[in-house]
């Protein structure tokens, strides 16, 4: 079932646009025209608000105003009408330049200065700010190790001599460098391979949630708007806020047909990568010691109604392995009833820990032959993940 929601700033519920206070980024009524008075809007009457500390992915099919929204914040482009507040003050009291190097910029391709090192690069705007030349070269170095790079391997080298996905981690280094409160990424991860894309997504998040940086991501991906955001803004075209949400209501609640298009079919696929595992939707099978009895140990997989059951050792339990009851029952067979479980025990390939989500868990379950993955925290059992506890999860929070 489709559920409208509110347009002006979200879901029932999320506070808008009641609560205003904890916004950093706010549009009031904001349009954006292009061309002769009265032509289609680029971005129609658009009221929203980023909250403090939030990561909002801004998505949609091309010519919906995505960038056009991305850069009325720091007056790359200036409205036709309403305004943008940044951070309390309407941004078009201010002076565009120091609105500027006040706010972080990533760009596609790192839009790094080829004349200038990597140092040089990160250092732009502390330096167009007055900063000490000490303090510039130790908040500098400080950076390029926050985004995993060797300052003094990496650090004079030129953006030529730097791989693709390092040159993106110069440019968020550089967005950083005067640690302002707000950042703006159009598209940053676009322009590399899906494998090095993965890692930065990985890592910036990591990044933007130990900085407790405000940032507004302009993406064509979902799945990487969906990995990467608190919430997420679907546009039209002519800038109409379709819907804005948390990844999880967007892709089990969709508020418009335009947004059940433009997720896809394959929605609740995509579910999987804000879906928690839970260790109340996980299967408990039966639990043997190593030290068990074969004879014990058939009957009561018998009784259990399945054709394995699990190791553990100790309190709280360690997982041990997992052992099938056929070799049980052909050991009482044989007559080895003085056997012990200990002796049939097999080992797990892979596990999975309870802090990964559902599509990491899943994924990891169909690339091994067993149709059951043992769940650990840290080194603790916790459940078994099965397709039945997948589906389960899945429909959960389906509206009815």
């Amino acid at each position: 079932m489709i559920h409208a929601q509110d347009r002006a700033g979200g879901a029932p519920g999320d506070g808008y646009p009641d609560e205003p206070e904890d916004e950093v980024i706010r549009f009031e009524q904001v349009t954006k025209r292009y061309g002769r008075p009265g032509s289609a809007p680029a971005v129609g009457e658009l009221t929203m608000g980023v909250r403090r500390g939030e990561l909002v992915a801004l998505v949609g099919p091309s010519g919906c105003g995505k960038s056009t929204i991305l850069r009325m914040v720091n007056r790359l482009v200036e409205p036709t009408g309403g305004r943008v507040v940044v951070d309390g003050r309407d941004n078009a009291h201010v002076d565009a330049v120091a609105l500027r190097r006040g706010i972080g910029y990533v760009i596609q391709a790192g839009g790094l200065l080829p004349h200038r090192t990597v140092r040089q690069n990160v250092a732009t705007v502390p330096r167009l700010l007055g900063w000490d030349a000490a303090v510039v070269r130790t908040r500098t170095d400080e950076l390029l190790e926050l985004v995993g790079l060797d300052p003094w391997a990496h650090g004079d080298r030129y953006p030529a001599q730097l791989s693709g996905g390092q040159q993106q981690r110069v440019g968020v280094a550089r967005a950083l460098a005067a640690d302002p409160p707000v950042l703006l990424m159009d598209e940053p991860f676009g322009a590399v391979d899906p494998v090095v894309r993965d890692r930065l997504q990985t890592e910036f998040r990591r990044i933007q949630q130990e900085l407790g940086k405000t940032v507004l991501f302009v993406t064509h991906d979902l799945d990487e708007a969906v990995k990467l955001a608190d919430r997420i803004a679907v546009f039209s075209v002519g800038g109409v806020l379709e819907q804005y949400a948390a990844p999880g209501t967007l892709l089990s609640d969709p508020a418009s047909e335009f947004v059940v298009r433009f997720i896809g079919s394959d929605r609740g696929l995509r579910r999987l990568a804000v879906t928690p595992i839970r260790p109340e939707d996980l299967e408990h099978p039966l639990v043997l010691a190593p030290g068990d009895g074969v004879a014990y140990a058939a009957t009561a997989m018998e009784v259990d109604g399945r054709s394995w059951a699990l190791v553990l050792q100790g309190d709280p339990g360690r997982l041990v392995g997992w052992v099938p009851r056929g070799p049980l029952t052909e050991a009482m067979r044989r007559g080895e009833r003085a056997g012990r479980v200990g002796d049939h025990v097999r080992p797990f390939d892979v596990t999975v820990q309870a802090v990964e989500t559902m599509r990491t868990a899943f994924s990891t379950l169909l690339a091994q032959e067993l149709r059951f993955l043992p769940v650990l925290d840290g080194e603790e059992f916790v459940g078994v993940l099965t397709p039945d506890v997948v589906h389960t999860a899945l429909r959960r929070d389906v509206p009815a």
